[in-house]
């Protein structure tokens, strides 16, 4: 969930979906020989981070997974722990990638956008004004169940949310309320994608706040893979 306001500023809430088995770090300056001043969690096995911020640059990028049609072997292809990384240093993929498919949510103090790959195509989508889903599909997907089901209700209480610094409060709160769904349902945003065919489950969420006078990160992790704490 990405909130774009008219006034040079964001917020946004992200859940991380990843296999338990793989190891990760939370919140943290993992990279400082190579990308210094910059925060995110880390993946231990690739090296690489899902969420990116530079507090400095002002600058925060979110990974999504993406279905595409590339013909590589897994062995072929480069990761993509490395793009929102890239991101927040200012260098962001242009071209055709070596990778899997993949959607890369920028954030900065002037805007907002998606880049998307799917094997043939590196697509650029401009974010308006507003509150905005994005999973593994185009932004505010129809076809996406959750975002059907939960885009209204998260753009109902950015309306009601507070100025101050637990300003993502309402958000959290309903994403405690979604979690009432079972995790397996394709409406739930706190996930268990095993009987889908993904060994992945919610591990935790962050939410940051962009604005022109910097970048702000917080997160946490759930108790327990796949259910709400």
């Amino acid at each position: 969930m990405i909130d774009v306001a008219h006034d040079g500023s964001s917020r946004l809430l992200a859940v991380r979906d990843e296999d338990p088995q793989r190891a990760w770090d939370p919140l943290g300056e993992w990279w400082p020989e190579t990308y210094p001043g910059v925060i995110g969690v880390h993946d231990r096995r690739a090296g690489g981070a899902w969420l990116a911020a530079d507090p400095n640059s002002g600058r925060l990028a979110v990974l999504l997974n993406r279905a595409d049609v590339l013909e590589l072997a897994d062995t072929e292809t480069l990761s993509r722990g490395s793009l929102a990384l890239e991101s927040v240093a200012g260098r962001s993929p242009e071209g055709p990638q070596r990778m899997h498919g993949f959607n890369l949510l920028e954030v900065w103090a002037d805007g907002a956008r998606v880049l998307s790959w799917d094997g043939v195509d590196l697509r650029e989508m401009p974010i308006d004004a507003g509150v905005h889903m994005i999973a593994h599909d185009d932004l505010d997907d129809p076809e996406t169940p959750r975002i059907a089901r939960w885009l209204p209700e998260f753009a109902a209480r950015a309306d009601a949310s507070t100025t101050d610094e637990e300003w993502w409060h309402p958000w959290v709160s309903l994403l405690g309320d979604s979690a009432r769904l079972n995790p397996e349902d394709d409406r739930a945003i706190i996930r268990d994608n095993r009987p889908h065919g993904y060994p992945t489950l919610s591990l935790l969420y962050a939410v940051a706040e962009v604005s022109p006078t910097g970048v702000t990160v917080h997160d946490r992790a759930l108790t327990r893979p796949g259910h709400w704490d």
